[in-house]
């Protein structure tokens, strides 16, 4: 256990944040590495990969119902110093996601091949999707447990054991990756399909791995198979804290799909190029989402220790780091958008969708950094629902205008990236208006 009521601030915020940007630099690897070797497969096969990987979103949005409310009460109770209370909150929460990873598996079979038929814009994309989708679903039902068990012990402080272990794993899958896909070594080439595996057995193997590590990169927090039978009043405190989070990446999942629904009319070029651009977008924000996220167990720990003013500077701090990153990120696609997204493809149409969604998305790029920082602040301090409140104002400025919008005859595919920009804007104020009411009340 790391106590983070102690010390200072930013030297516990850079150094978390060094492990877990690590730790999230290789998880988004695993997408890339199937995108890499995916993309040689053609347009078709990029669209359709891209389109599946969406249902990503809503398992993330799942997991996220767990993961943050266990990140939240485990460093709250590490705050206070009860270690009975931080373990049963760990046990739960791990009860809680085996019972989700066995739902996610079951929809993703019954249902996700109607969901990529209706995102793709033919027949040979869907065909894609379908076949990445299936083999992917073990992975995304691991995500559960795995979540449950890295944000238990980023409560408590400790973020490089879990880093060093997801490094392992993307290192496995970029080996299997070309081996799967394109049949190196073996001759019996997947495709598409090949990409899930890959992911998939990777997976596997690290989360065993996770399991056999848990209890021994640390002593405060333990694996008790006898107490994972459900407490309810656990799981009501759990679901308090990570259900404004989790309807938040919900939304964000609901903007995807309604993106790839709206592009469907400029074919796969445009979906792939979009494909490309977002997969570019969610790599190279991986910095600031770092440095947030190691502020929400410093504003955990330090709040249920009843440090506010250690609350506050966390915020300060936060925003300042993300900030300075994501400028210097926005300079970067406004200049040479080209240099991210020409690993991924050589087409000319796929690669001009691609430059301009990173050209005038990157306007928004402090705005989100700003998002992620309040977001963090929310969680640490246990009560989401202030930031669920400024995601949902984007169903209102981007998902409503852009559906009108694709039905008039002057609308173009760089009205939805406008769109995007603006409805980022409108969320950023709100959120800070949202925090500055909520350290008013809660830090008084």
């Amino acid at each position: 256990m790391r106590d983070l009521t102690q010390g200072s601030i930013t030297a516990h915020l850079l150094g978390m944040a060094a492990f877990i940007g690590v730790s999230l630099i290789f998880q988004t690897m695993y997408f890339i590495v199937d995108l890499y070797f995916v993309s040689q497969l053609g347009s078709a096969a990029i669209a359709g990969v891209s389109a599946s990987g969406n249902v990503f979103f809503l398992a993330l949005a799942a997991s996220q119902l767990i993961s943050i409310g266990v990140m939240a009460t485990v460093a709250q109770a590490v705050g206070k110093k009860d270690e009975a209370e931080a373990n049963l909150f760990s046990d739960q929460a791990i009860s809680m996601s085996l019972l989700f990873g066995i739902v996610m598996l079951a929809l993703g079979y019954a249902f996700g091949g109607i969901g990529v038929d209706a995102l793709t814009a033919d027949a040979a994309s869907a065909a894609a999707g379908r076949a990445y989708l299936f083999a992917f679903l073990p992975q995304l039902a691991l995500m559960f447990p795995v979540s449950a068990m890295t944000s238990a012990l980023r409560g408590a402080g400790v973020t490089m054991p879990t880093m060093v272990l997801q490094t392992a794993t993307i290192v496995l899958n970029a080996i299997l990756a070309p081996v799967l896909i394109a049949g190196w070594g073996t001759g019996v080439a997947l495709g598409a399909a090949g990409a899930g595996w890959a992911s998939s057995i990777s997976g596997f193997i690290g989360t065993t791995a996770l399991v056999f590590m848990f209890p021994r990169v640390q002593s405060y927090l333990r694996l008790h198979l006898d107490r994972l039978k459900p407490n309810f009043d656990a799981w009501r405190r759990l679901i308090f804290i990570g259900l404004p989070t989790s309807l938040e990446f919900l939304m964000m999942f609901v903007i995807f799909i309604v993106i790839y629904g709206v592009t469907r009319q400029f074919g796969a070029d445009a979906q792939a190029g979009f494909g490309i651009g977002g997969r570019i977008m969610q790599s190279i924000f991986l910095p600031a989402m770092a440095i947030a996220f190691a502020a929400a167990p410093i504003a955990g720990q330090n709040y249920g220790a009843k440090r506010y003013d250690r609350v506050r500077e966390t915020f300060k701090i936060t925003a300042l780091i993300g900030s300075g990153i994501m400028l210097t990120l926005s300079v970067l696609c406004h200049v040479r958008p080209d240099l991210l997204a020409r690993p991924f493809t050589d087409d000319p149409a796929v690669l001009a969708v691609s430059n301009d969604y990173l050209q005038i998305v990157s306007w928004n790029f402090v705005f989100s950094g700003l998002v992620m920082a309040a977001g963090s602040l929310f969680q640490g301090m246990g009560d989401t629902r202030p930031s669920l409140f400024a995601s949902a104002t984007r169903m209102l400025t981007f998902v409503i205008p852009v559906l009108w919008l694709s039905y008039q005859p002057y609308f173009t595919i760089d009205h939805v990236w406008l769109l995007s920009v603006a409805s980022v804007v409108a969320q950023c104020v709100i959120a800070m208006w949202l925090l500055a009411r909520t350290f008013k009340h809660k830090l008084a």
